[in-house]
């Protein structure tokens, strides 16, 4: 599908693949390390391999930066939160809370039910606050649609000034890009009106596919694994959703509700119309998993085989460590540079799927 005409691309993106590698193993390291004092047997049992894969995908209040030897470097983020008891609101800082201390009767949680949330104890039992926190993933969707603002705003006064003018290199593979999303799959997709949807398909790509490559470099503001939250997923669906069915044509609707089918389906039991009622749901229920999923496994996968490094080097010790880290490290690499494919191909899928069901809605009977 791509193809390099200079090699030495095809290098430093790889060496740049290698450094990525290379910190989120560091990370890792960061995370095992307290248990290097102890034998290989503790250091296997104190090595959670699906708590530190959960930690690195999940939210959080803070956004971690480095680690030196036992210190942790991170970036606190602003906590805002209504209680639930007294219906007052809260705002202090995340490292408040470090190291599972107590502020003005919060908390954040360590039980299953409310994991790594912030909670507070009311008549004994834990209790969720209204949470209107800055989080790691929200922080770094701010930054997502500041990068988008800035490259496109910049290429705006551009054109502006010179329209006519041949563009290269970036700004020239942003045209070719957007030109081909807007002509193969915005136009024939949704039909005569696509100029009406084609500002929100394409502000969906575009932010989808920077969202994705922002979640595979490790280095701040970067490294959230944004599209990785199914909350984000959802809000994105739900977009979609709204447009195609507030827009939706009379035909749409007939075929919803009247289908072109035999009238033992329709009445007395409302059999196909129920069924196509039920569809309307499903399709931004799928749009909002695929994403969700993809997104999600890739970066678990990388994880899991870093995370093999050090769950053999507990079992077995640092001599077969050693050998199971090449082949890790080899497989990692692999599986980033296939999730940079992914990023822009999950980009590709959800917008198309979203001009395919804004088109069917917008679809004139005959």
């Amino acid at each position: 599908m791509f193809y390099f005409k200079n090699k030495n691309i095809k290098k430093k993106i790889l060496f740049f693949l290698t450094v990525c590698l290379s910190v989120q193993i560091s990370q890792v390291a960061a995370a095992e390390n307290p248990a290097a004092e102890h034998s290989q047997t503790d250091s296997a049992e104190s090595f959670n391999l699906k708590e530190m894969i959960f930690e690195h995908i999940g939210d959080a209040y803070e956004w971690h930066l480095f680690s030196i030897g036992q210190k942790h470097v991170s970036i606190p983020l602003p906590v805002i939160v209504m209680s639930s008891n007294t219906g007052s609101w809260h705002v202090f800082s995340s490292s408040r809370l470090a190291h599972g201390e107590r502020y003005e009767g919060f908390y954040i949680s360590a039980s299953e039910q409310h994991k790594g949330k912030i909670v507070e104890n009311i008549g004994g039992a834990e209790k969720r606050p209204l949470d209107l926190s800055l989080t790691k993933n929200a922080l770094a969707i701010c930054f997502a649609c500041i990068i988008l603002l800035a490259v496109f705003l910049t290429l705006a006064k551009s054109y502006r000034k010179e329209p006519l003018m041949s563009r290269k290199g970036f700004a020239g593979s942003l045209e070719m890009l957007t030109m081909s999303v807007h002509e193969d799959v915005i136009k024939p997709c949704v039909g005569h009106d696509y100029a009406r949807f084609a500002p929100y398909l394409l502000t969906a790509f575009y932010f989808i596919f920077v969202c994705n490559l922002m979640g595979l470099i490790p280095f701040f503001p970067f490294g959230a694994n944004i599209t990785g939250n199914i909350s984000v997923t959802f809000v994105l669906a739900m977009f979609t959703f709204v447009i195609t069915n507030l827009f939706g044509r009379k035909a749409y609707w007939k075929e919803i509700f009247w289908p072109d089918v035999p009238v033992l389906l329709k009445a007395p039991v409302p059999i196909m119309p129920l069924v196509e009622l039920l569809g309307i749901f499903t399709k931004p229920f799928a749009l909002m998993i695929r994403l969700f999923a993809n997104m999600m496994s890739g970066h678990m996968i990388i994880l899991v085989f870093v995370g093999l490094i050090f769950l053999f080097k507990g079992m077995m010790g640092t001599g077969v460590a050693g050998g199971v880290s090449l082949l890790a490290a080899l497989f990692s690499v692999f599986m980033l540079t296939l999730d940079v494919l992914i990023s822009f191909i999950q980009a590709y899928v959800f917008t198309i799927l979203s001009a395919i069901f804004i088109g069917l809605a917008r679809a004139e009977h005959h």
